[in-house]
């Protein structure tokens, strides 16, 4: 899930490493490990100190419950008290050795007692945004009072937290509710450090603790922060020395729609992949970016710390940037650095661009980088077929169908990296029955591996059987289900090649080949075999919109979307089959209903359970500027 940047603590409010520590740590700069979003964990608070606290809390932080509908209408209610309660338990067990819990008997007066009374709280969730994912915004003001065993109050605080961020729906349920789990985990950690923070710099600076305990805060050497968080340096690390690093490096400009056309109000980011290639720890180190100051004032942090690496560990750090609005094109620069706090450095990079005026891109999924995907994936075979009107037109025609089919192509083979000569594309008169069949039969298994990977995307219309059979209708096709290709053809074809994975993905319209029937059919998209998905682009008996301000069906104009790069909610750089379903299907049901006053529902068949490794399919891979320079 993607990250969020939060209003930084202001480091004049704290009088010691430790406040530097939280100022840095809560605001929040990006930081992905091993390919996925980083949630917040708790910083190590260094040696507990050895003194005991007791936890009280207010009712009204107890009782706290984030309530919302989901988008089937179903109230939810999530027990945000009891998380706080837990996070703040948890966070004084870091802090100090011994912890009476609010309620519970002691043998005597604890040394410290932590007091934590909410104020006010709001949450807010946006599901009419669904275009961008829904916005969750959440608010806690509370306050933070530190008494010794004597009732003296120590400190008192203001504890605010604010955390928004977009949450995705489900993928693998029936895509009503939203993913909130770990935006409520982020919030309760986020409120519980700010506490233990707070605590233990009354109790360090308290003159009772133990002779044994320092009397001074820890220094940010004891704290040190945790592969899942990034902290902001006070000041670059630039020494005296130029010697060289074991670091090397390698920085990307990843574009917000894979079109490498930067545009003024898109959103960039430029990732940093880092490896210790010496053999030992590197314990201390920093990325940073200098160059253009346009480009350079619009990103909220310009260095990051990098964790300690281990001799051959890697570690990919993001620093995320909307481009400022322009009216003429204007040529940036932006240097990254890779360094050691002793001054050691790595040859540096640059990346070079220019951003182009807004409005220059406008919402055009046809615009696609002709730059080829670096990652090539020669075991995946495509089949494309479009058909936008028959022969005898007796069938209503699919306007955008031909033009679906050619653009999915074109994104299988650029963003996907699929050999040209592994891409079939059947369009209107290229698309009979004949030909159809054998290029699934004859063409196919010369491309297919049996291991690999096979996609076959089908625009245009389906005839469904009062029994349910699929039946795609051809260029020369009729409403004679011997004129119409089986979808059980197509299954005996898929059992012969034995293939890793199969995918087939229709958007069109489904209709009974007999009209007037009592009962309407029921289409029966099931092939047999574990190894096939079907992303269909309609439930039942339905037509899938035409959007013809983008030139293309609704769900195929999502479909390419997600393809080049907002269905990648990891931030990976990699758009898996489990991203472009949730993405689609999200997406379809939110536009048609907000824009063309109708409801379209895509299907996944069958739904991915949560450790499916078929969801983690990469189909497209983002396209990238890399720096002039090689590591």
């Amino acid at each position: 899930m993607q990250a969020e940047v939060d209003s930084a603590v202001t480091h004049d409010n704290w009088l010691s490493n430790i406040g530097i520590l939280a100022g840095a740590w809560i605001g929040g700069v990006l930081l992905v490990l091993s390919g996925c979003a980083a949630h917040l964990e708790f910083p190590p608070m260094g040696t507990p100190l050895s003194a005991s606290a007791k936890l009280e809390t207010s009712s009204a932080l107890k009782d706290l419950t984030l309530r919302y509908t989901n988008t089937c209408g179903q109230l939810q209610e999530v027990p945000l008290g009891g998380r706080l309660q837990e996070a703040l338990q948890e966070g004084l067990h870091r802090t100090f050795e011994r912890v009476v819990l609010d309620g519970a008997e002691s043998a005597g007066p604890p040394d410290h007692v932590v007091q934590v009374d909410l104020i006010d709280s709001s949450f807010d969730l946006n599901k009419e945004a669904l275009y961008d994912r829904a916005p969750a915004v959440i608010h806690l003001n509370a306050i933070a009072r530190v008494y010794d065993r004597t009732g003296t109050l120590l400190r008192q605080t203001d504890i605010a937290v604010s955390r928004q961020e977009r949450l995705r729906l489900e993928q693998v349920s029936k895509n009503c509710d939203y993913i909130i789990d770990p935006f409520v985990q982020d919030t309760t950690i986020d409120f519980a450090t700010r506490v233990a923070l707070t605590a233990k710099q009354a109790a360090a600076s308290h003159g009772a603790l133990s002779s044994t305990e320092p009397t001074t805060p820890p220094s940010e050497e004891t704290l040190a922060v945790p592969p899942a968080l990034s902290l902001a340096l006070t000041e670059p690390p630039h020494g005296p020395t130029t010697t060289s690093t074991a670091l090397r490096f390698k920085a990307l400009l990843l574009d917000e729609n894979s079109d490498l056309l930067l545009e003024g109000g898109e959103h960039v980011r430029i990732r940093v992949d880092v490896v210790n290639t010496g053999s030992t720890l590197i314990e201390t180190a920093s990325a940073s970016l200098t160059g253009t100051r346009l480009a350079l004032e619009h990103f909220p942090t310009t260095i990051l710390r990098i964790p300690p690496l281990q001799p051959g560990q890697t570690r990919s750090l993001e620093f995320v940037a909307t481009l400022p609005l322009l009216a003429q094109p204007e040529q940036a620069e932006i240097r990254v650095i890779v360094e050691e706090r002793s001054g050691a450095t790595a040859p540096p990079q640059t990346l070079s661009f220019t951003i182009a005026p807004t409005g220059t891109r406008g919402d055009d999924v046809d615009q696609v980088s002709p730059q080829a995907s670096t990652v090539q994936h020669p075991a995946v075979s495509v089949v494309a077929i479009g058909i936008s009107s028959t022969l005898t037109q007796q069938i209503p025609s699919r306007m955008h169908a031909a033009h679906d089919a050619e653009t999915v192509a074109k994104y299988f083979q650029t963003l996907g990296g699929v050999p040209s000569s592994n891409i079939a594309l059947l369009m209107d008169r290229k698309a009979t029955s004949a030909q159809i069949e054998k290029t699934l039969r004859e063409w196919l298994p010369t491309r297919s591996a049996k291991d690999g990977i096979v996609i076959i995307y089908f625009s245009g219309q389906a005839m469904i059987s009062p029994r349910g059979e699929i039946m795609l209708v051809p260029y020369d096709g009729t409403k004679t289900p011997t004129s119409l290709y089986r979808l059980s053809a197509l299954e005996s074809v898929l059992a012969r090649l034995h293939p890793q994975q199969a995918i087939l993905i229709f958007d069109g319209k489904t209709s009974p080949v007999i009209d007037q029937t009592k009962t309407p059919p029921t289409p029966r998209w099931d092939l047999d075999g574990d190894n096939t998905i079907r992303l269909i682009a309609v439930e039942g008996l339905a037509a899938g919109i035409e959007d013809d301000t983008h030139r293309h069906g609704l769900f195929t104009y999502y479909l390419l979307r997600g393809l080049r790069g907002e269905a990648d909610t990891n931030r990976d750089g990699k758009i898996t089959l489990g991203e472009v379903s949730g993405f689609v299907r999200q997406k379809v049901a939110w536009a048609s209903k907000s824009q063309f006053n109708v409801t379209q529902r895509p299907q996944m068949i069958p739904l991915l359970k949560s450790d499916d490794k078929t969801g983690d399919i990469i189909l497209t891979t983002l396209p990238s500027l890399a720096a002039s320079e090689t590591p």
